[in-house]
């Protein structure tokens, strides 16, 4: 049914409408995962035909000084979290089709056999619920089923230092914190580690230049911005719906998930927000992310 809804959507004119007159003067971010190579070369060509694709640092810039840098029409940066190692191999396709891309990196599990929590199934509890946990409960509970962020697994889920160097020339990679907690679950000292850690690691130890932030889950609170800002990041990237101006809040910057998906018809209801705005008038949270915010 929803294939179906996604096509009807695409060619009602309501996608036309949405890209040509409301993203026209709009900046749009969407958010990956882990999408596949195969799904990559289906779908990147059509963003590249309908929008004017930017890397994140032209926004940056073109924020903090706009009488110098300007933007153009439906402008679109193209973002990924966490870092998945799968993400690696859309390097050929980003090269090929010549196509900028932020991949926000959690810098204590790449290059380890670390395993993201979100991706451990809790015997009796669901994601939503450990999300749910102040972080110090979260992480009893899952050490309690077997998983500590610490564990070494056969295989990775991250990528690699050989992968994260040789795609670092080719892709933005900025972070994600260091091991995707939920921040305002965190205590002031867990956030601080997590925000400001993983800019040092990534930096000292890969020769990153780190500017940019996104929120795990998109979850974050006033606290959270500020030590963002204290960090020395530029802006920080969250799961609100919307799209940005050069005037948007750059530590509140929103993007639109498109749920990694292949299908063309999803993507151009995803990207042009058609399927997001209607979801959110009924009080819906975008796909991804848990934004319930608790002030510390």
């Amino acid at each position: 049914m929803k294939r179906l809804l996604y096509k009807l959507l695409r060619h009602s004119g309501l996608v036309f409408i949405f890209r040509e007159i409301i993203q026209r003067n709009k900046i749009t971010l969407l958010l990956y995962h882990d999408l596949s190579r195969e799904a990559a070369e289906k779908t990147f060509p059509y963003l590249k035909k309908h929008y004017n694709i930017i890397p994140l640092a032209d926004y940056i810039k073109a924020h903090q000084d706009p009488n110098k840098h300007s933007l153009p029409k439906k402008a679109l940066v193209i973002t990924f979290d966490d870092g998945h190692i799968r993400n690696y191999q859309l390097l050929p396709v980003a090269q090929r089709l010549q196509l900028p891309i932020t991949i926000f990196l959690c810098a204590g599990i790449i290059n380890t056999n670390r395993h993201y929590w979100f991706t451990f199934k809790h015997p009796n509890l669901s994601k939503a619920a450990l999300k749910r946990a102040s972080n110090k409960q979260r992480l009893k509970m899952l050490r309690e089923a077997g998983f500590t962020p610490e564990r070494e697994f056969q295989t990775p889920q991250a990528m690699n230092r050989q992968q994260i160097l040789e795609a670092k020339d080719h892709f933005d990679l900025q972070a994600h914190t260091m091991t995707h907690p939920c921040l305002p679950r965190c205590t002031d000292a867990e956030a601080k580690e997590e925000i400001i850690e993983s800019k040092k690691v990534l930096e000292k130890d890969y020769g990153l230049r780190i500017n940019a932030l996104a929120y795990p889950n998109g979850d974050y609170s006033d606290r959270d911005i500020s030590l963002a800002k204290e960090a020395g990041y530029a802006c920080a990237i969250t799961v609100d719906f919307g799209y940005n101006t050069l005037q948007t809040d750059p530590y509140r910057l929103k993007r639109l998930s498109v749920n990694d998906t292949a299908d063309l018809d999803e993507l151009a209801v995803k990207a042009s927000g058609v399927w997001q705005f209607f979801k959110t008038r009924n009080g819906k949270k975008q796909g991804y992310g848990w934004t319930n915010r608790v002030e510390r």
